[in-house]
């Protein structure tokens, strides 16, 4: 096949020896035996950023083979499962890029030679025949770059359409168990062809980074990585949160991905399956109870919710990208999901930046973010590495060449700071407890009409809040329940981190009780969203409680005040200590100056 990773990147003249701290133009290469740079490593490295995506510093050498339509068979859809299994031949489509190699005839019924077998990289989601994109065009969000850089590298790329989407055939089932099926089946196809070396991985963001998720439920034997960007570890997971929903909760699963099933042509009928149909039921349902409304056999919101089936049967790799700003899928996909994989002992890495619902390396999305929402970090934000970052992942998890990567997690700031962490929240945080009644409360009411605010500071020196703070608050409905949103803000006013709770949830999670008693006092075990914040010596922070905030819709049962006792809250600040020689440097961004950030 191609030369190793290992061996092309000693041609790169942009890599430097020793230390990386000479000119580019002057460095000389790698010697033989070095490996592709960590991170921190690669300050002074350049990297194409001429095109929207990131590419690899050596191009690869194979051309790229033209596309093929296939249509995989899922056996497992049979007529109980009603659309296409009762119309007969359940499939998923894809459409599949092969590198040209000299000698390697894909066509041909004789086994081919190990020098023939390449890995297949998927990317697996409902968006193709969306616009002018299908599954047979390489596409700018993702695929192009795939395509474009791997295959060339020797690697096979594929664009897998899930159920009632694209070409594919039977139900849209918005990630239920059938679409989990047929996605495990596309997994089985890649890995078993007489071109593929049995190694499959799946990359995407959004609902294509949830379909990583989906595949590693099976343990499929063929599945050896996934990275999902930005990706569901659950549909109710992302939509409630300890009983709260977002405004797209109730209508997010047929309102939305339903028109991708039901569009007007013959085939809206292989849409009439259970799945499809109790869309229509749960999501208001769920926003009436707040949980996972599991009755009379209704196993909708279980079937899918992906992570713990994950720990239980994956037995492969997981690189989690995540924006730390990302308001579309909130941080938490992210953390605690990394802990909780990499105590199940799964082979685990996290890049977690400061944008959006984006991906490392978009100029023209990193660019337009606002204040509190990953400005202040932009541009330290782009990763033009990330090209690179993804094929030593690849190259060690799907060809077993190449070094160990260093797993843990690499996490920017709000200021743009870049470190690694070996784990996160960071075993050494000194968590800092703060009782409610010391942080100066305006009021003791939160309604529909009245908010309070608290404050605390102003630090001393510089102050690092990571992780995930707590405000347990002890607090009493008047009538039968109540809603709690809070944001932390600094003292210039800029958005830090937010936490929201239906009380009905206050001990946290998905298990809540159907109603409160009025006027029993309860502990709200509320736990903010994931954050990694600096504030500056003489800086502090402000909390305002509400009754909702950002875009979350009041509980139901939030129909009167909920009266707050701040002497029984605690308020805990989880803090580290991060000098400016822990963080790194990202290559081609220029540090230093007036305005920009000095380390």
């Amino acid at each position: 096949m191609r030369s190793g990773f290992l061996l092309a990147v000693l041609l790169l003249p942009s890599l430097l020896t020793g230390c990386f701290g000479e000119d580019l133009k002057n460095a000389s290469s790698l010697v033989e035996g070095e490996s592709y740079p960590e991170p921190w490593d690669r300050t002074d490295l350049t990297y194409d950023d001429t095109d929207v995506f990131s590419r690899v510093s050596v191009n690869g050498t194979y051309p790229i083979g033209a596309v093929e339509s296939v249509y995989v068979p899922v056996p497992s859809i049979t007529l109980a499962d009603g659309g296409a299994g009762a119309a007969g031949g359940a499939e998923v489509h894809l459409g599949l890029w092969l590198p040209v190699i000299e000698g390697c005839d894909y066509s041909s019924a004789e086994n081919l030679s190990d020098d023939c077998l390449v890995p297949v990289i998927a990317e697996i989601g409902p968006y193709y025949n969306d616009g002018d994109v299908d599954a047979l065009t390489p596409a700018n969000r993702l695929g192009r770059m795939l395509i474009e850089n791997y295959v060339p590298h020797g690697y096979g790329v594929a664009q897998v359409s899930v159920f009632g989407t694209g070409e594919s055939n039977h139900c849209m089932d918005l990630m239920g168990t059938d679409e989990q099926r047929g996605i495990d089946a596309a997994v089985t196809w890649l890995g078993t062809q007489s071109w593929s070396n049995g190694k499959v991985g799946i990359i995407g963001k959004s609902y294509d980074g949830s379909t990583p998720w989906q595949a590693a439920t099976f343990g499929n034997p063929y599945l050896a990585t996934i990275v999902p960007m930005s990706g569901l570890i659950g549909v109710h997971e992302l939509m409630w949160r300890n009983g709260s929903m977002e405004a797209r909760g109730m209508i997010m699963h047929n309102g939305v991905y339903g028109s991708f099933g039901v569009d007007g042509d013959t085939e809206d009928s292989h849409n009439l399956c259970e799945g499809y149909i109790q869309g229509y039921a749960n999501g208001p349902a769920a926003y009436l109870s707040g949980g996972m409304v599991n009755y009379a056999g209704n196993s909708y919101w279980t079937e899918r919710s992906f992570l713990d089936r994950v720990v239980q049967n994956y037995n492969g790799s997981v690189y989690i990208i995540q924006g730390m700003q990302d308001w579309n899928v909130d941080p938490h996909m992210a953390f605690p999901a990394h802990q909780i994989v990499e105590d199940a002992g799964i082979e685990v890495k996290t890049l977690a930046g400061q944008w959006a619902h984006d991906y490392p390396d978009r100029l023209d999305g990193h660019s337009g973010l606002s204040s509190g929402r990953g400005e202040e970090a932009y541009p330290y934000t782009l990763r033009w590495d990330w090209a690179d970052e993804m094929l030593y992942w690849f190259d060690w998890y799907l060809r077993g060449e190449g070094r160990a990567p260093t797993l843990g997690v690499e996490m920017q700031d709000n200021q743009g700071g870049w470190r690694f962490e070996e784990t996160y929240p960071p075993m050494d945080v000194d968590n800092l407890e703060l009782i409610g009644g010391d942080l100066s409360p305006s009021g003791s009411t939160v309604s529909a009409t009245s908010s309070v605010t608290l404050s605390y500071g102003p630090f001393e020196e510089e102050t690092r809040i990571v992780g995930m703070p707590t405000f347990h608050i002890d607090a009493t409905p008047g009538l039968t329940g109540g809603h709690l949103f809070i944001e932390m803000t600094d003292g210039t006013g800029m958005h830090l981190g937010h936490a929201v709770m239906d009380l009905r949830f206050h001990a946290g999670g998905r298990d809540g009780q159907e109603v409160l008693t009025p006027f029993v006092s309860v502990n709200a075990l509320m736990e903010f969203l994931p954050m990694d914040v600096i504030l500056q010596p003489g800086d502090g922070i402000l909390l305002t409680v509400s009754q909702t905030g950002e875009d979350y819709i009041p509980s139901p049962m939030a129909s009167g005040g909920v009266t707050i006792d701040w002497t029984q809250s605690t308020l805990t600040l989880p803090i580290v200590d991060r000098p400016c020689d822990a963080l790194f440097q990202v290559a081609m961004i220029e540090y230093g100056g007036e305005t920009t950030r000095q380390c």
